[in-house]
């Protein structure tokens, strides 16, 4: 396997307690380093609270529920992403992901309009995400599910809103998966309207979404919070030095670092946090930058705690 980088003492101690909210593990339909139930150990021997598992073609509460009886104590997110093969925007296999406790809820990303339109390319010599591969496949074989539309016409469709509006019912967390720039936008004003709390821009520096600075500061304005993969900076679809600048100006407090994370060519998922620390001080943020980051907000949009970072209990 590949020789990676490996944190620092002092980087895993800033990110003990951190959930890593984005990470790809198996079991799921591609190769994956590690399974879930062997992760999990590993994330609670590194101080880490827990993690989000994340499947573009499959719910993952009853698989979450499984980890948390098998590591008692241990914070196992599960999550559904309105990709095709759930129905894409389905609001009855979110209210059932909620019932079942997924506390996430991710827009379409290999579905959604916006991926399958996109014609940016990503810089000569990045390492394509393992899912375009299935996704030719599925297309060869005839079987590619039509894109899902969130918004059109500049409105969210009636399914985005009854989807938002189970998201808000059961305080999930929001994330807008492939989406757009504009149509981020868009899903941001209505969810917050329809009462959603917790959201957050998936990947803003990612191929398909490319959200400028400026446009990500009134996201966050809005009460959305930036997410910060390692994947994307480390498989060279972005640089280092735009990632840190967009982090620098839209402020920390607004951004949360995650790994997206289980590719078998990749970094071990528990490493990816404590690797984002390590670069980020090295780039000159303080420890406390890293900890709201990495734990405070990370935490509350897991749901481990109630209360935003910032926020007066009332």
């Amino acid at each position: 396997m590949t020789e990676h980088p490996r944190p620092s003492e002092r980087a895993r101690d800033l990110v003990r307690g951190a959930y890593d909210v984005h990470i790809h593990v198996a079991p799921d339909v591609m190769e994956r380093r590690i399974d879930d139930l062997a992760l999990a150990p590993r994330f609670a021997a590194a101080g880490l609270g827990g993690f989000v598992l994340k499947s573009h073609y499959f719910p993952t509460a009853e698989r979450a529920a499984v980890v948390r009886a098998a590591v008692p104590g241990f914070g196992a997110v599960g999550a559904i992403t309105l990709n095709g093969s759930v129905g894409g925007m389905n609001p009855v296999a979110v209210e059932l992901a909620g019932r079942a406790g997924a506390r996430f809820v991710w827009l379409p990303t290999v579905d959604s309009a916006n991926q399958r339109a996109c014609t940016a390319s990503d810089p000569e010599g990045a390492r394509p995400p393992m899912w375009a591969r299935l996704q030719e496949e599925l297309r060869a074989d005839g079987m590619a599910a039509d894109p899902v539309d969130v918004v059109q016409d500049g409105r969210v469709t009636d399914a985005t809103r009854q989807v938002l509006r189970v998201i808000a019912k059961h305080d999930m967390t929001l994330a807008t998966g492939h989406l757009g720039t504009a149509e981020i936008g868009t899903v941001v004003d209505t969810a917050a309207a329809e009462g959603v709390r917790r959201i957050v821009v998936t990947h803003p520096e990612f191929t398909s979404q490319r959200v400028a600075a400026e446009r990500q500061r009134e996201l966050a304005a809005k009460g959305a919070l930036m997410e910060r993969c390692f994947t994307t900076p480390y498989t060279g679809k972005v640089s280092w030095d735009l990632w840190v600048d967009n982090i620098r100006a839209v402020g920390p407090e607004h951004s949360v670092l995650s790994s997206d994370l289980g590719q078998p060519f990749n970094p071990p998922v528990e490493d990816g946090l404590a690797l984002m620390a390590d670069r980020l001080l090295a780039e000159g943020f303080t420890e406390d930058d890293v900890r709201v980051m990495a734990v405070r907000n990370s935490r509350w949009l897991a749901g481990a705690d109630a209360v935003r970072p910032g926020e007066a209990r009332s």
